[in-house]
Protein backbone atom coordinates (compact mmCIF):
# COMPACT_ATOMS: atom_id res chain seq x y z
CA UNK A 1 0.00 0.00 0.00
CA UNK A 2 1.60 3.20 -1.19
CA UNK A 3 2.07 6.39 1.39
CA UNK A 4 -1.02 8.18 -0.91
CA UNK A 5 -3.57 5.39 -0.24
CA UNK A 6 -3.02 5.34 3.51
CA UNK A 7 -3.87 8.96 3.38
CA UNK A 8 -7.47 9.42 5.16
CA UNK A 9 -9.15 10.97 2.37
CA UNK A 10 -11.64 9.63 -0.12
CA UNK A 11 -10.47 11.81 -3.40
CA UNK A 12 -6.93 13.49 -4.17
CA UNK A 13 -7.38 15.94 -6.50
CA UNK A 14 -4.02 17.41 -8.53
CA UNK A 15 -5.75 21.14 -9.81
CA UNK A 16 -4.24 23.66 -12.17
CA UNK A 17 -5.47 26.69 -13.03
CA UNK A 18 -4.82 29.52 -16.05
CA UNK A 19 -5.57 32.60 -15.25
CA UNK A 20 -5.13 36.39 -16.76
CA UNK A 21 -3.70 38.77 -14.15
CA UNK A 22 -2.74 42.54 -14.45
CA UNK A 23 -0.95 44.14 -12.27
CA UNK A 24 -2.32 44.96 -9.19
CA UNK A 25 -5.58 43.11 -9.96
CA UNK A 26 -7.44 40.11 -8.92
CA UNK A 27 -7.26 37.24 -11.16
CA UNK A 28 -9.47 36.25 -13.82
CA UNK A 29 -9.56 32.28 -14.32
CA UNK A 30 -9.43 30.88 -18.20
CA UNK A 31 -9.41 27.66 -17.34
CA UNK A 32 -8.87 24.76 -15.02
CA UNK A 33 -7.75 21.07 -15.32
CA UNK A 34 -8.07 18.53 -12.70
CA UNK A 35 -7.60 14.83 -12.09
CA UNK A 36 -8.65 12.12 -9.11
CA UNK A 37 -5.32 10.42 -8.73
CA UNK A 38 -7.24 7.41 -7.74
CA UNK A 39 -9.59 7.08 -10.02
CA UNK A 40 -7.53 8.68 -13.14
CA UNK A 41 -10.91 10.84 -13.59
CA UNK A 42 -9.78 14.15 -15.33
CA UNK A 43 -11.44 17.28 -16.08
CA UNK A 44 -11.00 20.50 -18.47
CA UNK A 45 -12.99 23.12 -17.72
CA UNK A 46 -13.30 26.36 -20.25
CA UNK A 47 -13.89 29.72 -18.37
CA UNK A 48 -17.50 30.12 -19.85
CA UNK A 49 -17.88 26.83 -18.59
CA UNK A 50 -17.49 27.47 -14.73
CA UNK A 51 -20.36 26.99 -12.20
CA UNK A 52 -21.34 28.06 -8.97
CA UNK A 53 -19.53 25.36 -6.90
CA UNK A 54 -15.78 23.38 -7.56
CA UNK A 55 -16.45 20.07 -10.30
CA UNK A 56 -14.44 18.73 -7.63
CA UNK A 57 -14.75 17.13 -3.90
CA UNK A 58 -13.69 20.09 -1.47
CA UNK A 59 -15.08 18.14 1.94
CA UNK A 60 -12.52 17.42 4.62
CA UNK A 61 -12.10 13.86 3.43
CA UNK A 62 -10.78 15.01 -0.01
CA UNK A 63 -7.28 16.21 -0.78
CA UNK A 64 -6.36 19.48 -2.44
CA UNK A 65 -2.89 18.93 -4.19
CA UNK A 66 -1.77 22.02 -6.07
CA UNK A 67 1.90 24.10 -6.60
CA UNK A 68 2.24 27.26 -5.26
CA UNK A 69 -1.38 26.83 -4.62
CA UNK A 70 -2.57 30.10 -3.55
CA UNK A 71 -2.42 31.03 -7.45
CA UNK A 72 -5.39 28.18 -7.56
CA UNK A 73 -7.62 29.49 -4.33
CA UNK A 74 -7.34 33.10 -5.65
CA UNK A 75 -8.93 31.40 -8.63
CA UNK A 76 -11.72 29.81 -6.21
CA UNK A 77 -11.61 33.43 -4.63
CA UNK A 78 -12.74 35.30 -7.64
CA UNK A 79 -15.13 32.60 -8.79
CA UNK A 80 -16.90 32.81 -5.86
CA UNK A 81 -16.30 28.97 -4.72
CA UNK A 82 -15.50 28.22 -1.36
CA UNK A 83 -11.93 27.02 0.21
CA UNK A 84 -11.21 23.39 0.21
CA UNK A 85 -10.87 21.74 3.27
CA UNK A 86 -7.41 19.97 3.08
CA UNK A 87 -4.56 21.52 1.18
CA UNK A 88 -1.33 20.40 -0.26
CA UNK A 89 1.03 22.22 -1.58
CA UNK A 90 4.08 20.89 -3.06
CA UNK A 91 5.81 23.53 -3.61
CA UNK A 92 5.79 24.28 -0.08
CA UNK A 93 6.98 20.75 0.89
CA UNK A 94 9.71 20.81 -2.19
CA UNK A 95 10.87 24.25 -0.10
CA UNK A 96 11.13 22.61 3.11
CA UNK A 97 13.05 19.60 2.26
CA UNK A 98 15.33 21.67 0.24
CA UNK A 99 15.77 24.62 2.66
CA UNK A 100 19.17 25.56 3.06
CA UNK A 101 20.52 23.34 1.03
CA UNK A 102 22.82 24.85 -2.18
CA UNK A 103 20.57 23.34 -5.13
CA UNK A 104 22.89 23.22 -8.85
CA UNK A 105 23.26 26.33 -10.52
CA UNK A 106 20.38 27.53 -12.26
CA UNK A 107 18.20 25.02 -10.82
CA UNK A 108 15.14 26.76 -8.33
CA UNK A 109 12.03 25.83 -6.82
CA UNK A 110 9.34 25.76 -9.32
CA UNK A 111 7.43 22.55 -11.03
CA UNK A 112 9.85 21.47 -13.23
CA UNK A 113 12.82 21.49 -10.68
CA UNK A 114 10.97 19.83 -8.26
CA UNK A 115 10.91 16.93 -10.93
CA UNK A 116 14.20 17.21 -11.51
CA UNK A 117 15.06 16.60 -8.17
CA UNK A 118 13.59 13.74 -7.86
CA UNK A 119 14.69 12.17 -11.32
CA UNK A 120 11.80 12.68 -12.77
CA UNK A 121 11.17 13.08 -16.61
CA UNK A 122 10.15 16.65 -17.79
CA UNK A 123 8.79 15.85 -21.05
CA UNK A 124 5.78 17.55 -21.30
CA UNK A 125 5.84 20.00 -18.42
CA UNK A 126 8.89 21.84 -19.94
CA UNK A 127 7.64 26.06 -19.56
CA UNK A 128 6.36 27.38 -22.39
CA UNK A 129 7.33 31.05 -21.68
CA UNK A 130 5.39 32.41 -24.65
CA UNK A 131 2.14 30.91 -24.00
CA UNK A 132 2.26 31.53 -20.07
CA UNK A 133 2.54 35.09 -20.96
CA UNK A 134 0.44 35.35 -23.03
CA UNK A 135 -2.26 34.21 -21.07
CA UNK A 136 -1.20 36.09 -18.11
CA UNK A 137 -1.51 38.99 -19.84
CA UNK A 138 -4.40 38.39 -21.78
CA UNK A 139 -3.58 38.53 -25.29
CA UNK A 140 -3.66 34.76 -25.99
CA UNK A 141 -7.24 35.05 -27.69
CA UNK A 142 -5.27 36.27 -30.94
CA UNK A 143 -2.34 33.32 -30.54
CA UNK A 144 -4.16 30.20 -28.92
CA UNK A 145 -7.61 28.09 -29.02
CA UNK A 146 -9.02 26.86 -26.28
CA UNK A 147 -7.79 23.63 -27.16
CA UNK A 148 -4.24 24.55 -27.04
CA UNK A 149 -4.54 26.04 -23.89
CA UNK A 150 -6.36 23.55 -21.92
CA UNK A 151 -3.50 20.98 -23.12
CA UNK A 152 -1.10 23.41 -21.61
CA UNK A 153 -2.77 23.71 -18.42
CA UNK A 154 -3.28 19.67 -18.31
CA UNK A 155 0.60 19.69 -18.53
CA UNK A 156 0.88 21.33 -15.09
CA UNK A 157 -1.69 18.17 -13.43
CA UNK A 158 0.26 15.28 -15.35
CA UNK A 159 3.60 17.07 -13.15
CA UNK A 160 1.59 16.77 -10.21
CA UNK A 161 0.66 13.32 -10.72
CA UNK A 162 4.08 11.99 -11.39
CA UNK A 163 5.71 13.92 -8.32
CA UNK A 164 3.27 13.29 -5.47
CA UNK A 165 3.89 9.92 -5.47
CA UNK A 166 7.53 10.25 -5.12
CA UNK A 167 7.54 12.74 -2.53
CA UNK A 168 4.60 11.33 -0.32
CA UNK A 169 6.86 9.34 1.37
CA UNK A 170 8.70 12.21 2.78
CA UNK A 171 5.92 14.44 3.62
CA UNK A 172 4.67 15.03 7.02
CA UNK A 173 1.10 15.18 6.25
CA UNK A 174 -0.44 16.89 9.45
CA UNK A 175 2.22 19.32 9.52
CA UNK A 176 2.30 19.95 5.58
CA UNK A 177 -1.49 20.62 5.75
CA UNK A 178 -1.53 23.12 8.27
CA UNK A 179 1.04 25.35 6.09
CA UNK A 180 -1.34 24.23 3.05
CA UNK A 181 -3.83 25.81 5.31
CA UNK A 182 -1.77 29.27 5.10
CA UNK A 183 -2.25 29.59 1.28
CA UNK A 184 -5.17 29.57 1.63
CA UNK A 185 -4.85 32.94 4.23
CA UNK A 186 -2.68 34.19 1.98
CA UNK A 187 -4.89 33.72 -1.39
CA UNK A 188 -7.07 35.65 0.72
CA UNK A 189 -4.23 38.50 1.37
CA UNK A 190 -3.35 38.75 -2.41
CA UNK A 191 -7.10 39.19 -3.19
CA UNK A 192 -7.61 41.18 -0.71
CA UNK A 193 -4.76 44.13 -1.55
CA UNK A 194 -4.23 46.95 0.85
CA UNK A 195 -6.04 50.06 -0.16
CA UNK A 196 -3.90 52.89 -1.25
CA UNK A 197 -4.44 56.92 -1.69
CA UNK A 198 -4.23 56.37 -5.86
CA UNK A 199 -4.91 60.26 -6.01
CA UNK A 200 -1.87 60.81 -3.78
CA UNK A 201 0.20 58.31 -5.83
CA UNK A 202 -0.77 59.76 -9.28
CA UNK A 203 0.43 63.22 -7.66
CA UNK A 204 4.02 61.62 -6.44
CA UNK A 205 4.46 59.64 -9.76
CA UNK A 206 4.27 62.87 -11.57
CA UNK A 207 6.36 65.28 -9.61
CA UNK A 208 8.57 62.91 -8.04
CA UNK A 209 11.52 64.02 -10.55
CA UNK A 210 11.31 67.78 -10.24
CA UNK A 211 11.08 67.86 -6.34
CA UNK A 212 13.81 65.77 -5.60
CA UNK A 213 16.51 68.35 -5.41
CA UNK A 214 13.97 70.38 -3.41
CA UNK A 215 13.34 67.23 -1.39
CA UNK A 216 17.47 67.33 -0.71
CA UNK A 217 16.83 71.11 0.10
CA UNK A 218 14.26 70.34 2.81
CA UNK A 219 15.69 67.43 4.39
CA UNK A 220 19.59 68.66 4.06
CA UNK A 221 18.51 71.68 6.14
CA UNK A 222 18.79 70.05 8.95
CA UNK A 223 22.16 68.10 8.27
CA UNK A 224 24.29 69.69 5.64
CA UNK A 225 25.34 66.50 4.26
CA UNK A 226 24.62 66.98 0.25
CA UNK A 227 26.36 68.85 -2.62
CA UNK A 228 23.48 68.93 -5.28
CA UNK A 229 22.32 65.26 -5.23
CA UNK A 230 25.77 63.84 -3.79
CA UNK A 231 25.97 62.84 -0.25
CA UNK A 232 29.46 63.70 1.19
CA UNK A 233 30.90 61.35 3.36
CA UNK A 234 32.88 64.61 4.94
CA UNK A 235 29.96 66.53 5.84
CA UNK A 236 27.99 63.63 7.19
CA UNK A 237 31.13 62.91 9.58
CA UNK A 238 31.00 66.07 10.67
CA UNK A 239 27.18 66.55 11.56
CA UNK A 240 27.66 63.30 13.47
CA UNK A 241 30.52 64.45 15.48
CA UNK A 242 28.12 67.55 16.43
CA UNK A 243 25.32 65.21 17.11
CA UNK A 244 27.52 63.02 19.08
CA UNK A 245 26.67 59.66 17.64
CA UNK A 246 28.69 57.05 17.22
CA UNK A 247 28.43 55.44 13.32
CA UNK A 248 29.69 51.83 12.65
CA UNK A 249 33.03 52.13 10.31
CA UNK A 250 34.23 49.27 8.34
CA UNK A 251 38.07 48.03 8.40
CA UNK A 252 39.08 50.70 6.27
CA UNK A 253 38.36 52.78 8.79
CA UNK A 254 35.41 54.86 6.61
CA UNK A 255 32.00 55.31 7.64
CA UNK A 256 30.14 52.36 6.85
CA UNK A 257 27.21 53.71 4.31
CA UNK A 258 25.25 50.45 3.61
CA UNK A 259 21.39 51.27 3.69
CA UNK A 260 21.24 48.34 6.03
CA UNK A 261 23.54 50.01 8.75
CA UNK A 262 21.74 53.19 8.22
CA UNK A 263 18.62 51.33 8.79
CA UNK A 264 19.96 49.65 11.95
CA UNK A 265 21.22 53.34 13.32
CA UNK A 266 17.99 54.97 12.22
CA UNK A 267 16.50 52.34 15.16
CA UNK A 268 18.62 53.53 17.68
CA UNK A 269 18.62 57.62 16.89
CA UNK A 270 15.72 59.11 15.47
CA UNK A 271 17.35 61.76 14.23
CA UNK A 272 18.83 59.28 11.65
CA UNK A 273 15.46 58.21 10.17
CA UNK A 274 14.64 61.36 7.50
CA UNK A 275 18.15 61.13 6.40
CA UNK A 276 17.66 57.32 6.10
CA UNK A 277 14.35 57.79 4.26
CA UNK A 278 15.95 60.47 1.71
CA UNK A 279 19.03 58.24 0.81
CA UNK A 280 16.91 55.14 0.25
CA UNK A 281 14.35 57.36 -1.55
CA UNK A 282 16.81 59.17 -4.08
CA UNK A 283 18.59 55.47 -4.78
CA UNK A 284 16.03 52.81 -4.70
CA UNK A 285 12.35 54.12 -4.83
CA UNK A 286 10.70 52.69 -7.98
CA UNK A 287 7.18 54.18 -7.81
CA UNK A 288 5.46 53.00 -11.43
CA UNK A 289 6.60 49.60 -10.23
CA UNK A 290 4.13 49.66 -7.32
CA UNK A 291 1.06 47.47 -7.63
CA UNK A 292 -1.97 48.98 -7.77
CA UNK A 293 -5.10 47.50 -9.54
CA UNK A 294 -8.23 49.74 -10.99
CA UNK A 295 -9.75 49.60 -7.54
CA UNK A 296 -7.63 51.22 -5.55
CA UNK A 297 -5.42 48.34 -3.84
CA UNK A 298 -1.67 47.19 -4.01
CA UNK A 299 -1.57 43.63 -4.61
CA UNK A 300 1.18 41.59 -5.46
CA UNK A 301 2.53 38.04 -5.16
CA UNK A 302 3.62 37.63 -1.19
CA UNK A 303 6.16 34.89 -1.87
CA UNK A 304 5.23 32.57 1.01
CA UNK A 305 7.81 30.66 2.60
CA UNK A 306 10.81 32.11 0.10
CA UNK A 307 13.15 32.97 3.01
CA UNK A 308 15.26 30.30 5.32
CA UNK A 309 12.96 30.80 8.23
CA UNK A 310 9.92 30.46 6.10
CA UNK A 311 8.79 34.28 6.17
CA UNK A 312 7.40 35.51 3.18
CA UNK A 313 9.44 37.83 0.51
CA UNK A 314 7.19 39.95 -1.47
CA UNK A 315 8.66 42.14 -3.68
CA UNK A 316 10.41 45.42 -2.18
CA UNK A 317 9.64 48.03 -4.88
CA UNK A 318 6.00 46.04 -5.88
CA UNK A 319 4.88 45.63 -2.08
CA UNK A 320 3.75 48.83 -0.50
CA UNK A 321 6.01 47.61 2.94
CA UNK A 322 8.96 47.41 0.86
CA UNK A 323 9.78 50.24 -0.39
CA UNK A 324 10.95 53.13 2.45
CA UNK A 325 8.82 53.53 5.48
CA UNK A 326 7.21 57.04 4.06
CA UNK A 327 5.85 55.79 1.59
CA UNK A 328 3.32 53.71 3.47
CA UNK A 329 1.43 56.85 4.38
CA UNK A 330 -0.06 55.98 1.34
CA UNK A 331 -2.46 53.73 2.58
CA UNK A 332 -5.68 55.12 3.07
CA UNK A 333 -8.68 53.69 3.68
CA UNK A 334 -11.75 54.18 1.71
CA UNK A 335 -15.01 55.93 2.53
CA UNK A 336 -17.00 54.82 5.62
CA UNK A 337 -13.76 52.25 5.90
CA UNK A 338 -10.84 51.87 8.46
CA UNK A 339 -7.38 49.87 8.74
CA UNK A 340 -5.85 48.44 11.83
CA UNK A 341 -2.13 48.06 11.91
CA UNK A 342 -1.97 44.98 14.83
CA UNK A 343 1.49 43.85 15.95
CA UNK A 344 3.35 41.29 17.82
CA UNK A 345 5.09 43.06 20.90
CA UNK A 346 9.10 42.63 21.26
CA UNK A 347 8.05 39.01 19.38
CA UNK A 348 11.26 37.50 19.20
CA UNK A 349 12.36 38.57 22.81
CA UNK A 350 9.09 36.73 23.75
CA UNK A 351 10.08 33.89 21.50
CA UNK A 352 13.80 33.60 22.79
CA UNK A 353 12.14 33.44 26.26
CA UNK A 354 9.76 31.05 26.23
CA UNK A 355 12.17 28.57 23.95
CA UNK A 356 15.07 28.81 26.99
CA UNK A 357 13.01 28.33 29.53
CA UNK A 358 15.34 31.82 31.19
CA UNK A 359 13.21 32.74 33.99
CA UNK A 360 14.97 36.35 33.97
CA UNK A 361 14.55 36.60 30.56
CA UNK A 362 10.32 35.48 30.84
CA UNK A 363 10.30 38.14 33.90
CA UNK A 364 12.04 40.41 31.75
CA UNK A 365 9.30 39.78 29.00
CA UNK A 366 6.77 39.75 31.62
CA UNK A 367 7.33 43.45 32.79
CA UNK A 368 6.46 45.28 29.84
CA UNK A 369 9.76 46.30 28.77
CA UNK A 370 12.18 43.62 28.16
CA UNK A 371 14.93 45.96 26.92
CA UNK A 372 14.68 48.65 30.08
CA UNK A 373 13.95 45.03 32.56
CA UNK A 374 17.34 44.43 31.41
CA UNK A 375 19.54 47.24 32.35
CA UNK A 376 17.77 47.06 35.71
CA UNK A 377 18.52 43.30 35.83
CA UNK A 378 22.50 43.93 34.77
CA UNK A 379 22.44 47.03 37.58
CA UNK A 380 23.05 49.26 35.32
CA UNK A 381 20.00 51.63 35.90
CA UNK A 382 18.29 52.04 39.28
CA UNK A 383 15.33 49.97 39.83
CA UNK A 384 12.93 52.98 39.39
CA UNK A 385 14.39 54.01 35.99
CA UNK A 386 12.11 54.57 33.36
CA UNK A 387 12.26 54.99 29.51
CA UNK A 388 12.00 59.02 29.95
CA UNK A 389 14.90 59.24 32.79
CA UNK A 390 16.96 56.43 31.05
CA UNK A 391 16.54 56.69 27.69
CA UNK A 392 20.15 56.34 26.23
CA UNK A 393 20.85 53.29 28.90
CA UNK A 394 17.69 51.64 27.51
CA UNK A 395 18.38 51.83 23.78
CA UNK A 396 22.36 50.36 24.50
CA UNK A 397 20.72 47.54 26.39
CA UNK A 398 17.97 46.98 23.77
CA UNK A 399 20.39 46.81 21.18
CA UNK A 400 22.25 44.52 23.03
CA UNK A 401 19.40 41.90 23.64
CA UNK A 402 18.70 42.07 19.75
CA UNK A 403 22.01 41.61 18.51
CA UNK A 404 21.83 38.61 20.85
CA UNK A 405 19.13 36.98 18.99
CA UNK A 406 21.20 37.41 15.84
CA UNK A 407 23.87 36.03 17.37
CA UNK A 408 26.32 39.13 17.14
CA UNK A 409 29.48 38.26 19.12
CA UNK A 410 31.60 41.17 20.97
CA UNK A 411 33.47 42.89 17.71
CA UNK A 412 30.32 42.73 15.58
CA UNK A 413 28.47 44.93 18.68
CA UNK A 414 30.84 47.01 19.00
CA UNK A 415 31.19 47.69 14.87
CA UNK A 416 26.93 48.13 15.34
CA UNK A 417 27.41 50.83 18.33
CA UNK A 418 30.79 52.19 16.93
CA UNK A 419 32.20 51.59 21.11
CA UNK A 420 35.17 50.11 21.98
CA UNK A 421 35.09 46.13 21.88
CA UNK A 422 35.71 45.90 25.74
CA UNK A 423 32.48 47.93 26.28
CA UNK A 424 30.80 45.69 23.83
CA UNK A 425 32.64 42.52 25.69
CA UNK A 426 30.83 44.06 28.93
CA UNK A 427 27.66 44.42 27.63
CA UNK A 428 27.57 41.02 26.17
CA UNK A 429 29.12 39.46 29.73
CA UNK A 430 25.88 41.23 31.36
CA UNK A 431 23.69 39.25 28.96
CA UNK A 432 25.53 36.41 29.85
CA UNK A 433 25.39 36.83 33.54
CA UNK A 434 21.66 38.01 33.21
CA UNK A 435 20.25 35.05 31.69
CA UNK A 436 22.19 32.73 31.74
CA UNK A 437 19.50 29.61 30.48
CA UNK A 438 19.27 31.54 27.67
CA UNK A 439 23.02 31.06 26.45
CA UNK A 440 23.21 27.27 27.58
CA UNK A 441 19.94 27.00 25.30
CA UNK A 442 20.91 28.81 22.44
CA UNK A 443 24.56 27.24 23.18
CA UNK A 444 22.84 23.66 22.82
CA UNK A 445 20.99 24.53 19.62
CA UNK A 446 24.24 25.04 17.84
CA UNK A 447 25.47 22.03 19.09
CA UNK A 448 22.33 20.12 17.97
CA UNK A 449 22.28 21.90 14.72
CA UNK A 450 26.05 20.95 13.67
CA UNK A 451 25.56 17.67 15.18
CA UNK A 452 22.41 16.75 13.29
CA UNK A 453 23.02 18.79 10.10
CA UNK A 454 19.26 20.56 10.90
CA UNK A 455 16.85 22.55 12.87
CA UNK A 456 13.13 22.74 12.64
CA UNK A 457 10.44 24.50 14.67
CA UNK A 458 7.46 22.73 16.32
CA UNK A 459 5.52 22.76 12.91
CA UNK A 460 8.05 21.44 11.24
CA UNK A 461 9.74 23.92 8.65
CA UNK A 462 12.97 22.63 8.41
CA UNK A 463 16.55 24.42 7.88
CA UNK A 464 18.96 22.14 6.18
CA UNK A 465 22.48 21.94 5.65
CA UNK A 466 23.39 23.19 9.46
CA UNK A 467 27.01 21.06 9.70
CA UNK A 468 28.73 24.11 7.71
CA UNK A 469 26.06 26.97 8.86
CA UNK A 470 27.14 30.04 10.19
CA UNK A 471 26.67 29.50 14.24
CA UNK A 472 25.06 32.97 14.69
CA UNK A 473 22.45 32.38 11.67
CA UNK A 474 22.00 29.17 13.86
CA UNK A 475 20.88 31.04 16.91
CA UNK A 476 18.45 33.16 15.30
CA UNK A 477 16.81 30.79 13.18
CA UNK A 478 14.64 29.22 15.94
CA UNK A 479 13.57 32.98 17.16
CA UNK A 480 12.52 33.92 12.92
CA UNK A 481 11.13 30.49 12.32
CA UNK A 482 8.97 30.63 15.16
CA UNK A 483 7.78 34.19 14.37
CA UNK A 484 7.46 33.04 10.91
CA UNK A 485 4.73 30.08 12.71
CA UNK A 486 3.28 32.61 14.79
CA UNK A 487 2.29 34.99 11.56
CA UNK A 488 0.96 32.46 9.38
CA UNK A 489 -1.34 30.51 11.83
CA UNK A 490 -2.46 34.61 13.38
CA UNK A 491 -3.65 35.21 9.79
CA UNK A 492 -5.25 31.57 9.11
CA UNK A 493 -7.30 32.28 12.69
CA UNK A 494 -8.02 35.81 11.37
CA UNK A 495 -9.19 35.16 7.88
CA UNK A 496 -10.98 31.89 9.03
CA UNK A 497 -12.77 34.08 11.05
CA UNK A 498 -14.39 36.90 8.51
CA UNK A 499 -11.12 39.11 9.41
CA UNK A 500 -10.65 41.04 6.19
CA UNK A 501 -6.80 40.82 6.05
CA UNK A 502 -4.69 43.03 3.71
CA UNK A 503 -1.05 42.35 4.51
CA UNK A 504 1.22 40.23 6.51
CA UNK A 505 3.98 42.88 7.68
CA UNK A 506 6.94 40.38 9.39
CA UNK A 507 5.80 40.72 12.76
CA UNK A 508 2.01 42.19 11.70
CA UNK A 509 -0.89 42.14 10.03
CA UNK A 510 -2.33 45.24 8.56
CA UNK A 511 -6.60 44.15 8.26
CA UNK A 512 -9.23 46.88 6.96
CA UNK A 513 -13.02 47.11 8.08
CA UNK A 514 -16.05 49.35 7.73
CA UNK A 515 -15.48 52.05 10.18
CA UNK A 516 -18.16 50.91 12.48
CA UNK A 517 -17.17 47.26 12.65
CA UNK A 518 -13.44 48.07 13.11
CA UNK A 519 -12.72 47.84 16.69
CA UNK A 520 -14.82 44.24 16.51
CA UNK A 521 -12.26 43.22 14.05
CA UNK A 522 -9.38 44.29 16.05
CA UNK A 523 -10.53 42.60 19.18
CA UNK A 524 -11.12 39.54 16.75
CA UNK A 525 -7.26 39.46 15.31
CA UNK A 526 -6.02 40.19 19.08
CA UNK A 527 -7.47 37.34 19.78
CA UNK A 528 -6.67 35.25 16.56
CA UNK A 529 -2.64 36.62 17.36
CA UNK A 530 -2.72 35.56 21.15
CA UNK A 531 -4.11 32.21 20.80
CA UNK A 532 -1.44 31.89 17.43
CA UNK A 533 1.28 32.42 20.01
CA UNK A 534 -0.01 29.99 22.68
CA UNK A 535 -0.33 27.42 19.95
CA UNK A 536 3.21 27.76 18.72
CA UNK A 537 4.79 28.68 22.39
CA UNK A 538 3.09 25.61 24.01
CA UNK A 539 0.74 28.05 26.36
CA UNK A 540 3.04 31.06 26.44
CA UNK A 541 1.23 34.52 25.10
CA UNK A 542 2.82 37.47 23.07
CA UNK A 543 1.20 40.40 23.90
CA UNK A 544 -0.14 42.77 20.64
CA UNK A 545 -0.67 46.19 20.32
CA UNK A 546 -3.16 48.25 17.73
CA UNK A 547 -3.35 51.22 15.99
CA UNK A 548 -6.29 51.98 14.30
CA UNK A 549 -6.52 54.60 11.14
CA UNK A 550 -10.01 55.64 9.88
CA UNK A 551 -11.25 57.65 6.70
CA UNK A 552 -10.15 60.57 5.17
CA UNK A 553 -6.88 59.50 7.62
CA UNK A 554 -3.70 58.09 6.33
CA UNK A 555 -1.44 55.29 7.25
CA UNK A 556 1.65 56.67 9.20
CA UNK A 557 5.04 55.00 10.71
CA UNK A 558 6.88 57.44 12.76
CA UNK A 559 10.07 56.89 10.98
CA UNK A 560 8.97 58.01 8.08
CA UNK A 561 6.01 61.10 9.10
CA UNK A 562 9.23 63.86 8.23
CA UNK A 563 9.73 62.29 5.38
CA UNK A 564 6.15 62.14 4.18
CA UNK A 565 5.08 65.92 5.29
CA UNK A 566 8.26 67.17 3.23
CA UNK A 567 7.14 65.31 0.53
CA UNK A 568 3.17 66.34 0.70
CA UNK A 569 4.14 70.14 1.41
CA UNK A 570 6.05 70.05 -1.83
CA UNK A 571 3.50 67.95 -4.09
CA UNK A 572 1.01 70.99 -2.80
CA UNK A 573 3.37 73.70 -4.10
CA UNK A 574 4.22 71.94 -7.62
CA UNK A 575 0.26 71.49 -7.83
CA UNK A 576 -0.30 75.79 -6.58
CA UNK A 577 2.34 76.50 -9.58
CA UNK A 578 1.29 74.42 -12.19
CA UNK A 579 -2.08 75.42 -11.88
CA UNK A 580 -0.97 79.20 -11.61
CA UNK A 581 0.68 78.69 -14.75
CA UNK A 582 -2.51 77.00 -16.48
CA UNK A 583 -4.26 80.19 -15.68
CA UNK A 584 -1.43 82.13 -16.96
Amino acid sequence: MTPLEQWPFREAWAIDFEFEVGAGERPVPVCLCARELRSGRELRVWRNEFGTLPPYSIDADSLFVGYYASAELGCHLALGWPMPARILDLFIEFRNATNGINLATGAGRGLINALAAHGLDTIGAVEKKEIQTAIGNGTWRDCYTASEILDYCMTDVDALARLLPVMAPRIDLPRALLRGRYMAAAAHMEYAGTPIDTEMLDKLRRYWGPIQDKLIQRIDADYGVYEGRTFKLARFEAWLVRAGIPWPRLDSGKLDLDDGTFRGMAKIYSAISPLRELRSSLADLRLNDLRVGHDGRNRCLLSTFASRTGRNQPSNTRYIFGPSVWIRSLIKPPPGMAVAYIDFEQQEFAIAAKLSGDPNMLAAYASGDPYLAFAKQAGAVPPDATKDTHGDKRELFKTTALAVLYGMESHGLAYRLDMPTIIARDLLRAHHETYRAFWHWSDAVVDHAKLTGELHTVFGWTLHGCCDANPRMLRNFLMQAHGAEMLRLACCLATERGVEVCAPVHDALLITAPVDGIDAAVATTRAAMTEASRIVLGGFEVGTDAKIIRYPEHYFDKRGTRMWSVVTQLIAEAEATRAAREVA
